[in-house]
């Protein structure tokens, strides 16, 4: 597993919840986004590298050129002792691509996770704060949060 990538449940998990979108459109909050939720700088789209309507292949291999910089707002926000495992690396990337770096550095999730609480119980109350958008609740939002707890605690290895 490279600096830059999360484990295949992460992926899956973000594929899943964000849908596949073959040419640029707004989502339900009227942001511009294509593939598996990236969110287009430009009204076209023009950044991205390839033709539409996507394939899947290129929708996920712009997914995976999107995420290192989710990733590296997870690494960057949580103190070096922290170990976090595969799984709960993925989850917390999954949050982050869904709700920003931003919202994730500056969130109560990361405050409770630095101070040494127990990381499986903070992400159990913590994560499925994240039901909103645009101040509406989103049955999406709700089971993605459920579905990346439920990552975040399972455990890796032997």
């Amino acid at each position: 597993m490279s600096w830059d990538s999360i484990n295949q449940d992460g992926i899956n998990l973000i594929k899943t919840f964000e849908g596949f979108v073959a040419s640029p459109g707004p989502d339900p909050i009227g942001l511009v986004t294509v593939g598996y939720g990236h969110k287009c700088t430009s009204p076209d789209c023009s950044e991205v590298p390839y033709s539409y309507p996507l394939t899947k292949a290129d929708a996920e291999a712009l997914l995976r050129q999107d995420l290192p910089q989710f990733i590296r707002a997870v690494d960057s926000s949580l103190k070096d002792n922290l170990k976090l495992n595969e799984n709960q690396r993925a989850a917390l990337t999954s949050f982050t691509y869904n709700m920003g770096p931003t919202n994730f550095k500056t969130s109560t999730l990361v405050k409770r996770l630095n101070a040494g609480e127990d990381p499986n119980t903070v992400a159990a109350e913590e994560l499925p704060r994240w039901n909103k958008a645009g101040g509406k609740v989103f049955a999406g939002l709700v089971r993605r949060r459920e579905a990346e707890v439920e990552l975040f605690k399972k455990p890796t290895g032997p």
